[in-house]
């Protein structure tokens, strides 16, 4: 049998994709597995790295504006979508799927679309707690809709449909021991504070952060930071940093680099993560249980990262911060609470497993067989 996986844009699209795809791969290798995504997108680097086969649409995004160039751009979409609708029967045709998942993203839409068409078994996996606009406009053709969290079941028509199986993260992130990872980082008994705002990086609060060292610095280093600015805020924010006059040479304790790329060994061994709650962010935080301020971008399609911050939140799993109503200053002091509350983190450590869902992709899987029979 042959099995689609189709997403696009982000990592957060892109690795719950891969989790599954490699499960199937290593349980099932008489299946054949084709990736369809973006001509554009991450995808491009992430799937052959991977070792599986990928097909590109063309496809781009609708915008909201009504200004000239807005429309154009929705009419060069309209055309993009419908040569987009082409290839994808081409593919179906051609590689003739017995299933189809798709993990978001809206390169993932033209795929889900022709395949409910042409009665493939199709599901769809949204990891926020709201559908995005992708998932809304394939859910009714979708034979299954897998959600992240119990409490999105109620955002669907169809809840017969819904099933919970949360979001795959990489194996690292469930399993790496706390002390090996502080030992591998050469940590003393201070804590360790861990924030980041995504791959790109956020001004704003990259911003705040650099208060937030500043309070710490002048403070005596009370624990180890470790600090990604995002590619975009590696361009500004050392000269920054240094304007706020904060030598970082003279407080080794502070370490701000662009990315991490350790993250699953800095966050076992961290007393606390601040961060953004974007899905793979958050699923990511669940699985390895380190206590965590959310600060939600505020600039996220409906809302999403606020919604899914509130679910942590209602759990006892986090304490979230808007934006708007937080600076370096009301930071540092909410780090400085939580650090010094070994109870309160205790419990978000036990609240944050309960939400974790370790067997995520091999659930996913189980969809895609009980799917394949009905083909």
């Amino acid at each position: 049998m042959n099995v689609i996986f189709t997403c696009g844009g982000t990592g957060g699209h892109i690795n719950p994709a891969l989790a599954v795809a490699k499960l199937v791969r290593e349980r099932r290798p008489d299946w054949g597995i084709l990736f369809v995504g973006a001509e554009d997108g991450m995808e491009r680097d992430l799937v052959p790295r991977e070792g599986f086969r990928l097909e590109t649409l063309t496809v781009s995004n609708f915008q909201r504006s009504l200004t000239p160039r807005g429309i154009l751009h929705n009419v060069r979409t309209l055309r993009n979508l419908h040569s987009a609708f082409r290839k994808a029967d081409r593919i179906l045709a051609d590689f003739q799927p017995g299933v189809i998942l798709g993990t978001g993203g809206y390169a993932s839409y033209p795929m889900l679309r022709e395949g409910a068409r042409k009665h493939v078994p199709t599901a769809v996996h949204e990891a926020n707690a709201v559908p995005g606009l992708t998932t809304r406009m394939v859910a009714k053709g979708a034979e299954r809709i897998l959600v992240n969290f119990e409490e999105s079941r109620e955002q669907y028509e169809n809840p017969e449909r819904v099933v919970v199986t949360g979001m795959p993260v990489r194996q690292e992130f469930l399993y790496t021991s706390r002390a090996e990872a502080r030992r591998q980082l050469g940590l003393d008994e201070r804590p360790l504070v861990v924030s980041y705002w995504g791959s790109l990086g956020a001004r704003e609060m990259n911003k705040k952060i650099t208060e937030f060292m500043v309070r710490e610095a002048a403070d005596g280093d009370p624990f180890h930071h470790v600090h990604a600015t995002g590619s975009f805020g590696w361009r500004w924010m050392p000269e920054y940093v240094a304007k706020a006059g904060l030598d970082l040479a003279a407080h080794p304790s502070i370490d701000m680099r662009e990315y991490i790329y350790d993250m699953p060994c800095l966050m076992a061994a961290a007393d606390l993560v601040i961060c953004r709650s974007g899905a793979s962010t958050i699923s990511e935080v669940a699985a390895s249980g380190t206590p965590c301020i959310l600060v939600p971008s505020p600039n996220a399609t409906g809302n999403h990262q606020e919604k899914n911050a509130r679910i942590l939140e209602g759990r006892g799993a986090a304490l979230v911060l808007r934006e708007s109503q937080c600076d370096g200053g009301s930071l540092y002091e909410a780090a400085r609470a939580l650090l010094g509350d070994p109870a309160r983190r205790a419990a978000m450590r036990t609240a944050l497993r309960e939400l974790a869902v370790v067997d995520s992709a091999e659930q996913i899987y189980g969809v895609l067989l009980e799917l394949a029979k009905t083909r």
